[in-house]
C-alpha cells in the first residue's frame, strides 16, 4: 500500500515542474488575458534592478561574516564556551553553527559540511547540527537583504524576534535531537 503511494507520488512528481512551467503562463494568456512574454520581461528588469540595490548589503554582510572568522574570535569565543556549553548538554562542536547561521546560510553549510564529515553522518553532532541549520534563519542576511532592498532602515523589533527564533531553533534542535538520537 505504502509501496504503491510512493510509486504513485514519483511518478506524478516528473512532470510537476514541467506542467508549471506550461500551465502558469498558459493560464495567464488564456484565462487572465495577460501578455506573459511582456509581463516576464518587467518581472526580471525590477529583479536586476533589485539585485543591483541589495549588492552593497550582500557585500558587507560577507566582509564581516570573513573578519570574524579570519580574525580568530570564533575560535577564542569557543574555546571560552566549552566548558559552560559542556555543563549544559550543548555539543561545543555546534557552537560555530549556531554562530553562523544567523549571518551567513554558506558560511554555516560549510561548518555544518566540516561536522558531517568530521564526525560522521550519524553521530548526534551532524544530527544536531542539520537540525539546527533546518530551525533557524540566516536574519542578519535576511535584514539586510530583504529590508535593505526596500529601503527599511529600522529593524529593531524583527532583529530581536528573528535573533530569539533562532535561539529557539538552536536550543530545540540540541535537545530534541539528544532526545530522539542521544
Amino acid at each position: 500500500m505504502i509501496e504503491s503511494f510512493v510509486q504513485s507520488v514519483n511518478q506524478v512528481s516528473r512532470y510537476i515542474i514541467p506542467l508549471l512551467l506550461v500551465g502558469i503562463p498558459f493560464y495567464g494568456l488564456i484565462f487572465k488575458k495577460v501578455k506573459v512574454y511582456e509581463t516576464f520581461v518587467v518581472g526580471a528588469k525590477d529583479g536586476f534592478t533589485i539585485a543591483i540595490r541589495i549588492i552593497p548589503y550582500l557585500v558587507a554582510i560577507l566582509v564581516a561574516i570573513g573578519m570574524f572568522r579570519a580574525s580568530g574570535a570564533l575560535d577564542l569565543l569557543l574555546s571560552f564556551l566549552s566548558p559552560v556549553l559542556t555543563f549544559i548538554g550543548f555539543p561545543p562542536e555546534n557552537l560555530p553553527l549556531a554562530l553562523m547561521r544567523p549571518l551567513s546560510g554558506s558560511g554555516s553549510l560549510g561548518l555544518l559540511t566540516d561536522l558531517i564529515n568530521q564526525h560522521g553522518p550519524d553521530s548526534l553532532i551532524a544530527k544536531i547540527g542539520a537540525t539546527m541549520f533546518g530551525s533557524t534563519e540566516t536574519t542578519f542576511y535576511v535584514l539586510a537583504v530583504y529590508f535593505g532592498s526596500v529601503g527599511i532602515r529600522k529593524t529593531r523589533h524583527a532583529l530581536v524576534a528573528g535573533l530569539f527564533a533562532d535561539a529557539v531553533g538552536v536550543f530545540s534542535a540540541v535537545y530534541i535531537c539528544r532526545f530522539f538520537f542521544g
